[in-house]
């Protein structure tokens, strides 16, 4: 059985967890501290608010450890407001966890009001064209040579790869299907095996 975690310190943890639930295989795992964290085999890095997940992060002493989790191949995987927090350069700030070769502009899409759906194609998760959410969502603006683009979209990248991490500017726990969480599940299994 694999135990996925998903960080559990603010944003949309329960929709995530609902998700891994849905999977054959899988145990979902609510991260909070370095214990936790220590019996994952794989994270979730929730949407919300990046600035206060990356402040409670330093503050529940998780940063140093999830840095060293990813290091040693820990596969992760950022939505919307993990995405900023996993990029190794955000416009006009300092990064985060910064493990990521991509540089990330926050609220690309406007406010909250301007939040939207669409239906997209990701061949590399899915042979069907998918519900995507956007809520003031980031994009990447540059991808560095090791990260494989997913999904390029009229405003940018929204969805990339590189080695074990995984990001998408959209949240895949809004909707009713389950095959970013699918996708992800099949990485971690990857990694547990080899």
């Amino acid at each position: 059985m694999l135990r996925i975690g998903v960080l559990s310190i603010q944003g949309s943890v329960s929709e995530h967890l609902a998700k891994l639930s849905e999977l054959k295989g899988v145990i979902p795992v609510r991260v909070r501290d370095e214990k936790s964290l220590s019996e994952i085999d794989g994270l979730i890095i929730p949407g919300g608010e990046s600035t206060v997940i990356g402040r409670l992060l330093n503050e529940f002493n998780l940063m140093q450890p999830i840095r060293k989790r990813i290091e040693r191949g820990m596969p992760v995987w950022g939505t919307c407001a993990g995405m900023i927090l996993l990029s190794g350069e955000v416009e006009n700030e300092e990064p985060w966890i910064g493990a990521m070769d991509i540089v990330v502009r926050r609220n690309a899409f406007g406010r909250q009001t301007e939040s939207f759906r669409a239906m997209e194609m990701v061949p590399a998760v899915s042979d069907r064209s998918m519900e995507l959410v956007y809520i003031r969502a980031p994009i990447i603006v540059r991808a560095g040579d090791g990260v494989e683009v997913l999904l390029m979209t009229d405003y940018g990248i929204t969805a990339a790869r590189q080695g074990r991490m995984l990001v998408t500017s959209f949240h895949p726990e809004l909707t009713t299907g389950n095959a970013f969480h699918y996708y992800f599940a099949s990485l971690v299994r990857e990694c547990t095996e080899s």
